[in-house]
């Protein structure tokens, strides 16, 4: 038999137990993820943005590497020799005693004048500016996306409700056709109209959940969550205003903030450095040498002796096998491409600042007539109900009210969705996805 134990003593051992089960709940928890939350997390853990920021860091690496070329450089050496001479005469060979030699050297160079180095150099610089603006143009590409999913999954989660208040109408339906069975007053068909119905409408919560499951994967590896943890999003709603609220006057500013416009900007100036520097390969080039050290018989020999030298060369391009002129006419050539790229870009940015300022205005309009659509809806399904209740019809227009309201439902989710999009793509075209949480309603 167990011994009795008073219920003062198991207090503080069940107090310690409820604490370490609400600990346990509490890391089980769903997360809330907001908008915020999620946009400020891509720099961190996006794999593209990583990928991208270490590109920019090795370019920027590559600056030291070409500076290499134009600085100073120092060689230290230090080598012990011995070796034997041997004299040929034309009948007589005679070898000399074997020799020893010791020699520390320290020897540099320096490049004083080399055009075409300090030219790559300055378009090497250029590259890493090319590369930090690609940086920011691909974070930007990711903003979007993971803003364009958050809603999407808002969007699947929001029909999924619209799905559930359909099955509890298809459900109160099958009940009222039941009860006007056995009141004599409908007939069977009625009854097995609303169970199809209700099917119907079962059947399309489970193709949404799966629709809702795919979301939610897809955002969870945008954001490197764990994809077995639930996800509870926070509810976003951006802010309804029409386009005029947008002059296009600002079109000239969206090209200073795209970072995809700036980066075929830095481009262009890089292969115009790049031609210069073809050119510059004709230039003659001006390099100082030198060394210093000592000199003995042995490494350890007391009486070791200074020794140098200093030489000033000059190399002058005389006939290259006409490569010079092969790699101005392929740097020209670049050029051309880059500026017809620039010329497309500005188009590009252009005719997407446009669209999206129409979409804005369009989708926004498009809301008010989905939420007039459903308030007619609602009124057609009271009034069909209010018949198929008095008997004088059957439960057929009680059935085709439910799906026109079902379809206004979801026109509504799928407008405001449409309208958030829009509103990050106009951010998007304008230089900076961040500025939709301004929009917040």
């Amino acid at each position: 038999m167990l011994p009795f134990i008073p219920l003062q003593r198991l207090a503080p051992f069940i107090a310690w137990s409820s604490v370490l089960v609400l600990a346990s709940a509490a890391e089980t928890a769903a997360p809330n993820l907001t908008l915020e939350q999620a946009l400020a997390s891509v720099d961190k853990v996006n794999v593209s943005v990583l990928i991208g920021r270490e590109n920019a860091a090795q370019a920027v690496q590559a600056i030291g590497q070409q500076r290499a070329g134009v600085m100073p450089v120092l060689d230290a050496s230090v080598q012990q020799r011995r070796s034997q001479g041997v004299s040929i005469a034309t009948v007589v060979v005679a070898s000399g005693r074997p020799a020893s030699r010791f020699d520390a050297l320290l020897s540099g160079s320096y490049a004083i004048l080399n055009p075409q180095r300090l030219s790559a150099l300055k378009s090497v610089r250029t590259a890493a500016e090319v590369a930090r603006e690609n940086f920011s143009a691909v974070v930007q590409t990711v903003l979007a996306d993971v803003a364009s999913t958050y809603f999407t999954h808002l969007r699947n989660l929001r029909r999924l409700d619209v799905l559930d208040a359909n099955i509890v109408r298809a459900r109160a339906l099958l009940d009222l056709a039941t009860n006007q069975l056995k009141a004599g007053v409908a007939t069977q068909i009625d009854v097995t109209r609303a169970e199809a119905q209700l099917a119907i409408t079962e059947q399309a919560r489970l193709q949404q959940v799966t629709a809702v499951f795919q979301s939610e994967l897809f955002l969870k590896r945008l954001l490197d969550l764990d994809l077995g943890r639930e996800l509870t999003l926070e509810n976003f709603q951006v802010r309804r205003a029409n386009s005029e609220l947008f002059v296009f006057s600002e079109q000239q500013s969206t090209f200073d903030k795209r970072a995809d416009y700036l980066a075929a900007q830095r481009a262009l100036e890089q292969v115009r450095i790049d031609v210069r520097t073809a050119s510059f390969e004709r230039l003659p080039s001006l390099l100082v040498t030198g060394n210093y050290g000592l000199a003995s018989a042995k490494f350890d020999d007391s009486g070791k002796q200074d020794q140098w030298s200093l030489g000033l060369g000059l190399s002058v391009p005389v006939f290259d096998g006409l490569r010079t002129s092969a790699n101005r006419r392929i740097a020209l050539s670049r050029q051309r491409v880059q500026e017809t790229r620039l010329h497309s870009l500005e188009l590009q940015i252009s005719a997407e600042l446009r669209l999206a300022l129409h979409s804005v205005s369009s989708r926004n309009a498009q809301i008010a007539v989905a939420e007039k659509s459903l308030r007619l809806a609602q009124e057609e399904l009271r009034l069909a109900r209010q018949r198929y209740q008095q008997g004088v019809a059957d439960n057929r227009e009680v059935v085709e009210a439910q799906n026109r309201l079902a379809l206004a439902d979801d026109n509504l989710v799928e407008a405001v969705y449409q309208y958030n999009l829009s509103r990050v793509e106009l951010a998007r075209a304008k230089g900076e996805v961040r500025t939709v949480l301004a929009e917040k309603k």
